[in-house]
């Protein structure tokens, strides 16, 4: 399957994804992250490997949306587990005061 990571066009197949994977010891998947074969690994590492360019050059979602059209399972992060609390404006102008020293 041809697809364009960082503007530069690859012809991926999932097999070769396989074999490129093959013996990559997966990072700690924080963010966006793709299974194959057992293993999680992070997007941004999937995407190095496979298209052998600096993580700098592209973004997590453009090899999501590959290794999705190659037919891996894709997650992405959710967007209530990227925040943990949510603030109203009054709440956050008050924290980022903080508390009042004590005289």
């Amino acid at each position: 399957m041809r697809c364009v990571i960082a503007r530069f066009p690859f012809d991926l197949t999932r097999s070769g994804v396989l074999a490129s994977m093959k013996g990559v010891k997966p990072e700690e998947a924080l963010g966006a992250s793709v299974i194959i074969g057992r293993r999680t690994y992070p997007a941004k590492q999937v995407g190095q490997v496979v298209t052998r360019q600096d993580r700098r050059d592209f973004t997590a979602a453009e090899v999501l949306r590959a290794m999705a059209q190659l037919g891996f399972t894709c997650r992405d992060v959710p967007r209530a587990a990227a925040s943990t609390r949510v603030l109203d404006p009054f709440q956050e102008a008050s924290a980022l005061l903080g508390t009042p020293a004590a005289a």
